[in-house]
């Protein structure tokens, strides 16, 4: 289906910042011709390479502020149950599975410290197969977006 080029890149770098730009204004950006980017825009669409248009919440904004990340060391055998019912919790952001001393790494953003308490211990700490949990409050972030370059 083709090559990325450099004016792909170019689309893509503008819509990681701000995937709100018109066709008409990201045209401007890297200097194209509107009716070209549209195609290009779906065609990268249809490749897979650009899965989803969304937005980024300010959480914090919503009360959210509080954010953390618990390592479990799990039951192999109930894996799949385990995510399932950690996707239930609605503060719980994403689940990973990982190597390491830990099995999962579960990301949650509560509204407190309580908040926080309450859901490890009432929620995540009685599901039937987390055999133990640390927590990592986060302190501080720095979000860098990703930058890729063009290969030939």
């Amino acid at each position: 289906m083709g090559k990325i080029d450099a004016m792909d890149m170019k689309i893509l770098d503008e819509l990681i910042k701000d995937s709100s730009l018109s066709i008409p204004k990201l045209s401007d950006k890297i200097d194209a011709n509107p009716s070209v980017v549209y195609s290009r825009i779906k065609r990268l669409i249809k490749r897979g390479i650009i899965k989803t248009f969304t937005i980024i919440v300010n959480e914090e904004i919503l009360g959210y502020g509080v954010i953390a990340v618990i390592g479990a060391e799990i039951d192999a055998r109930q894996r799949g149950n385990i995510i399932d019912e950690l996707l239930t919790i609605k503060e719980v952001r994403n689940v990973s599975e990982v190597t390491g001393r830990f099995d999962l790494l579960i990301k949650i953003q509560t509204r407190s410290m309580d908040e926080l308490y309450t859901i490890i211990s009432d929620n995540i700490g009685k599901i039937s197969g987390i055999l133990h949990t640390e927590t990592f409050i986060e302190m501080n972030r720095r979000v860098k977006e990703p930058i890729y370059s063009f290969q030939r």
